[in-house]
């Protein structure tokens, strides 16, 4: 079927990238549809290594730009996502002989903490690794570390965040749907969308069309556009592996290996060390990446160079891999490659624009929606202004400093829950864990128990609220309590959502 209405803007792809222009062009006053053929975060922005970060390691490629750019939105991003964004202390050991030396990592730690208006987080010092804590999980071989500030995230929580504001704001969300083809019809296009659940198929008409892929970007291209070889994105295969908890530290670590790579080692969900990532260039379809044994190894042995307790094979409870989408500078190594965006228009005065998005990092990605609406005004007409420097994700409605308040509060309101349980409400939906848990009054009221501290009404809130349609979308990118719950949990939960959302006739 046909809707004759024309939007203003459709926008393929659900990652945060896509979610960021969407949400940005809806508060701006633009009609926006957006569709994911998946789910949000599928891809790489659920793969990433957490980080809302400037990009130290960048300064060696004389990324300043987007480095500054990327210093500058984290304490933005705080502001506006407390409970899923939340600064993280970074402990980088030295040791003389190391492939940097000492005069150097100084350097670019005092560009780090000048020039990105940091106002909050506090300065980098310097440790004495004798006597700091931080230094009782290491080898005996580390004196002196530096300790600089960055921020942690749950990305696919940004994401989904972002997809729940647009929507709030009057965007078409729409999941689980494939766009077939896309034709310019003089002013407009005719953007062919099917629902991959029920094969329905639907022709949108849209003023201009932003694809926003990630890492699929040229195939779109190829396939909804049956533009021929387009080659825009150098795709680069970073792992991750998830261990036992390796430190009791709240701070994470930052291994410079004699390769010129660099590793993180970072608190992961209260019970685990996350440590990645590696960089290799990647062939064939982003969907089908996964950690190789030749990374396993890498990741092990590198941990294992700076442990005192060995990472080993045998430590391993988790691993993901993401294929990032680099815009292909030319770069010899995949590390080397650029991290910044590009923002690329094609059409003209007779033709109706389509914007494509090549690169872009979690960090930077308010900036990136604000340049593609730059983009998107001039080529269909300026709508409001920007906005989401100040403003709040949902959930996000409190100050910087008042978590564990929020975190009291909610406990007090709720006392049958377990400490636990009310802090990882509040990580994950801010001032909407009241709404979610709405009248319950004992642990009875939170319905059907699927494992961990996982309950019917938190499953029916992220079905309702957050296009949850499948337990992995619960268990590894809403929730990550995939972490805790067995595979005959995890099957019971699929059997439960798949009849919550297709009862039998």
């Amino acid at each position: 079927m046909a809707d004759d209405a024309v939007r203003d803007i459709f926008v393929i792809g659900g990652g945060i990238n896509g979610c960021g222009i969407a949400r940005d062009a809806a508060g701006r006053g633009y009609s926006v549809v957006l569709a994911e053929m998946k789910d949000f975060a599928s891809g790489t922005s659920s793969a990433s290594t957490k980080l809302i970060h400037g990009g130290l390691r960048y300064l060696e490629h004389y990324e300043f730009r987007l480095v500054r750019e990327a210093l500058m939105e984290r304490e933005i991003l705080w502001a506006m996502a407390p409970h899923v964004i939340w600064p993280m202390r970074f402990v980088l050991p030295f040791h003389r002989g190391g492939i940097r030396p000492a005069w150097l990592i100084r350097l670019g730690l005092f560009l780090y903490d000048h020039i990105g208006g940091r106002k909050l987080l506090p300065a980098t010092r310097t440790l004495d690794m004798r006597s700091d804590p931080s230094g009782k999980p290491l080898k005996k071989l580390f004196q002196k570390a530096f300790e600089y500030s960055d921020g942690w995230v749950d990305d696919a929580r940004l994401v989904v965040l972002n997809a729940r504001d647009a929507a709030d704001r009057g965007a078409d969300i729409r999941v689980g749907t494939r766009v077939v083809s896309a034709r310019r019809e003089n002013a407009h296009w005719d953007v062919e969308t099917e629902n991959v659940a029920s094969g329905e198929r639907d022709v949108i008409r849209a003023r201009m069309l932003v694809n926003a892929t990630g890492p699929w970007v040229d195939k779109v291209l190829a396939g909804a556009f049956g533009q021929n070889d387009v080659h825009n994105v150098r795709l680069v295969q970073g792992s991750h592996i998830v261990v036992r908890r390796k430190f009791a530290d709240p701070r994470a670590y930052f291994f410079q290996n004699p390769d010129g790579r660099i590793i993180f080692a970072i608190p992961y969900q209260d019970d685990f060390t996350l440590i990645g990532t590696t960089d290799r260039d990647y062939e064939g379809d982003p969907r089908d990446a996964r950690i190789s044994d030749e990374e396993i190894d890498y990741l092990c042995r590198s941990a294992s160079e700076y442990f005192v307790e060995p990472v080993s094979r045998e430590d391993i409870v988790w691993t993901y891999s993401g294929v990032r989408p680099l815009f292909d500078d030319g770069a010899s190594k995949a590390q080397e490659a650029t991290r910044d965006y590009v923002l690329k228009t094609d059409g003209n005065s007779h033709q109706a624009p389509l914007l494509n998005v090549f690169g872009g990092k979690l960090t930077t990605y308010r900036r990136l929606a604000e340049s593609a609406l730059e983009k998107i005004g001039d080529a269909i007409g300026e709508k409001g202004r920007k906005w989401t420097a100040g403003s709040r994700l949902p959930g996000g409605d409190f100050g910087v400093g008042a978590f564990e308040t929020e975190v009291a509060r909610l406990a007090q309101r709720y006392p049958f829950l377990a400490p636990a349980h009310a802090r990882r409400l509040v990580r994950l939906y801010g001032t909407r864990a009241s709404k979610l848990l709405g009248e319950a009054g004992t642990v009875e009221d939170l319905g059907r128990h699927f494992g961990s501290d996982l309950y019917e009404i938190e499953i029916r809130w992220l079905m309702t609220e957050e296009w949850a349609h499948h337990a992995e979308d619960v268990l590894w990118r809403r929730t990550k309590r995939g972490l805790h719950l067995t595979a005959a949990e995890a099957d019971a939960l699929e059997d439960y959502m798949t009849k919550a959302l297709h009862p039998p006739s």
